[in-house]
This record gives structure tokens, sequence and C-alpha cells, in this order.
């Protein structure tokens, strides 16, 4: 099997690999520090298994995960971090394995156990992708940030700088900055994620930012628009204006 270490922290990934010299059916072929180290690493090198920190800079573990479907093949994955908060959500995600650190050699060694067996029986293939484990991660947590992968190029979208999002088939534009984002995911799932206090369905292909919204326009035929701060216009359904109205009232 081939390997990742992906960890911020060097003595971390010297632990992992001193517990990986004793397994010589294992190779490492490199170790990154951050995530985008991991993902340039993962195209080269296509390894079986990723030993993942979860809080890292630039980008987390979830995110990392999330951005590697684009690779076309998810490596199994055994976490490896300081924090038991994320154990439940990372085995509902179907990670191999949860290393809690300070961990020992047999716990090391029991979890590349459970590698060899799933290398031996499932194939790539089989694997949940991706965006399904990093949305199991978060399950009752609302987005903080998106990330946004185009070729070699990774982007991360603060959700307080997105003004909005417009539905294209199987992708979903980003509005921030100025600038048009285009990430593969469709707005429902990309609206599971949100919070629904914050960004709001206005319109059967646009969810927008409330905090870009200076008024709402209706023309005779009850045609309505959004007015942005920036002077953007979005259409706005019967649907969307209902639950604008709601989410006034609720708030007095």
């Amino acid at each position: 099997m081939k390997a990742l270490i992906i960890d911020d922290e060097e003595l971390a990934r010297a632990v992992v690999r001193e517990h990986l010299a004793a397994h010589p059916d294992v190779e490492v072929a490199a170790e990154c520090g951050n995530g985008f180290e991991a993902l340039k690493a993962v195209a080269e090198h296509r390894p079986d298994l990723i030993f993942l920190d979860i809080q890292m800079p630039k980008l987390d573990g979830f995110e990392v995960l999330e951005l590697l479907e684009s690779e076309g093949r998810r490596p199994a994955v055994v976490f490896v971090t300081a924090y038991d908060q994320h154990a439940l959500r990372a085995f509902e995600a179907q990670a191999v394995d949860y290393l809690l650190k300070p961990f020992s050699k047999e716990r090391f060694d029991a979890a590349l156990a459970k590698v060899r067996v799933m290398h031996a029986t499932v194939p790539p293939a089989a694997l949940p992708p991706a965006t399904a484990l990093a949305a199991a991660a978060r399950q009752g947590r609302p987005l903080e940030r998106i990330v946004v992968k185009d070729g070699p190029k990774v982007t991360v979208v603060h959700l307080d700088r997105l003004d909005w999002v417009q539905a294209q088939d199987d992708y979903v534009l980003l509005r921030t900055e100025g600038k048009n984002l285009l990430k593969q995911q469709t707005l429902a799932s990309l609206e599971s994620q949100l919070n629904p206090a914050r960004f709001i369905h206005i319109h059967r292909s646009y969810l927008l930012n409330l905090d870009r919204l200076v008024r709402i326009e209706q023309d005779s035929k009850e045609h309505r628009e959004a007015i942005l701060r920036d002077g953007t216009r979005l259409p706005v359904s019967r649907a969307g204006f209902q639950r604008l109205r709601e989410l006034w009232e609720d708030k007095g």
C-alpha cells in the first residue's frame, strides 16, 4: 500500500512514520504539512491510504477530503488528531479509524490492520464520495466557508464574503468579491449545509445572503426582484418572497 502522512505538526508526522517503519508493505510516498500540499501529493502519488489530521491551517481535514473527490478516487482515511469531538462524525462518514493523540504502537497497528482488511475486500469505487463524507462530518453544523477547486487552484470562500449562489445544472455559481466561481455541487446540497437564517432560497435557482439585501421591488404584474447593495438584481419567486416575509416576522 502507498500512504501519505498529512499533519501540520512535524513531530506528529514523525510518530506515524516511525510506527509505519515496522510495516514494510506500506510505502510512505510523501508527507504534507497542510491541505494544499496534500492535494498536490494525492494527485501525484495516488495513495491507497492517508493518515489525516483534522485541524490544520488553510484547509482542515474534512475540506481536504471534499476536494479529493475531484481526483476521481478517495483513499482510505485514518484520522490522526488531538481532538475527540470529531470522532463520531468521522465514523459516521466511514473513516477506517480514528487515532486520538497520543496513541500507542498497538493502537496504531490495530488501525492499520483494519485498513489492510478494507484494502483487500473493498474496491475503491465502493468507498463513499468525499462530499458525502464531508457533509456527514458537519452534521448539525452550518458551513463556515466553502472550498472550490479549479484545476490546481483552490479558493476558500468565507461565507461573510459570499453574496449569492445560482444553480447551474450540477454546478453552483458562487458570487464573491466581484468574482464568479463554479463548484460541482447541486444547489439543494449546498443549501442543506448553510445557515437557513442567513442564506434564503429566494428563487428556484438562487440563494441570497440576507446581509446583501437592500430592498424588494415589485412591478404591476407581481414580478419581484431583490436589489442588492452593489445594484445586482435577482429574481424573487412567490415562495421566496413568502420565506423572506416569514423571516422578517420572526425577527419582529
